[in-house]
């Protein structure tokens, strides 16, 4: 499952989905939903409740709901169920609550949304935009951010063009070009960060997106001047690229007089200091 983690709002509060790229469907924490309909203070234990008593119920939409791992609010990945929207609205049957019916209609909202960002990929920029300024980055940040994302769009592109379509191979010239240009492969940047399973990118600093998206603008119009086929060849492209990268981190660490590979989040830079990117590539 290719999974994008994402922040809903309804009436102001937080509902955290997961998009799935392969089932091309959204799945909604049900204990955020619970929480907007019922506005207990355990929403944890009404469900744990709820649930048993479905589950004893026979109610086979329970049984067939399952678990993701979502970032909780002090950043943490946690295991959450999870339901789709039909497993959702089975859910909410059993719910007594006066905004049953504006959930209902939410959700329909939500469904409708993603579909109008499919047609349409500005739509699906401005909403990233939107996000990223709920959680606290700053203007200038979002524009790299944005851009690094039409960047990272062209060389995927370049390398789906040269017979690079496997999803692991991607992964592969990903790591090899970080390796290259900050030293680290993706694992071990986001280990050096302290991340789990956030995205990356989203707590990377200025630096560190800018000189991401040289080595990978780089390689791109590497890849389409030399027309190189298959991953063997891609990756020698995306090694020019990414040695451009490390070549300019390190002048630019020579007039500085330290590193520009940090090692904080985003949740230590922005504001307001609660929230997190929840938004995965």
């Amino acid at each position: 499952m290719a999974e994008h983690e994402a922040i809903k709002l309804f009436e102001s509060i937080r509902v955290r989905v997961v998009w799935d790229d392969v089932q091309e469907k959204y799945y909604f924490s049900i204990v955020d939903v619970v929480s907007v309909l019922t506005e207990s203070i355990d929403a944890t234990a009404y469900w744990r409740k709820l649930k048993q008593r479905l589950k004893d119920e026979g109610n086979e939409t329970v049984t067939n709901c399952h678990a993701l791992k979502l970032t909780a609010a002090d950043g943490k990945q946690r295991l959450a169920d999870v339901a789709d929207t039909e497993q959702l609205l089975r859910i909410i049957q059993s719910i007594p609550s006066k905004k049953a019916e504006p959930f209902k209609q939410w959700l329909a909202q939500v469904g409708a949304e993603r579909i109008r960002q499919m047609r349409d990929p500005e739509l699906n920029i401005e909403q990233a935009i939107k996000d990223y300024r709920r959680l606290g980055y700053s203007e200038n940040w979002i524009n790299q951010r944005i851009k690094t994302i039409e960047i990272r769009k062209g060389l995927t592109d370049e390398w789906k063009r040269s017979g690079v379509e496997n999803e692991s191979d991607y992964a592969r010239l990903t790591d090899l070009m970080s390796k290259i240009w900050s030293g680290m492969t993706t694992r071990e940047y986001k280990e050096h960060k302290g991340l789990t399973d956030q995205n990356l990118r989203d707590n990377m600093t200025n630096m560190e997106l800018l000189l991401n998206a040289l080595a990978e603008q780089t390689a791109t119009d590497l890849s389409k001047e030399r027309n190189p086929e298959g991953l063997a060849e891609s990756a020698h492209v995306a090694k020019d690229g990414a040695e451009v990268a490390r070549n300019a981190r390190a002048d630019i660490e020579h007039r500085l007089g330290h590193s520009v590979i940090s090692n904080k989040k985003a949740i230590d830079y922005i504001t307001p200091q609660d929230e997190l990117p929840f938004e995965k590539e």
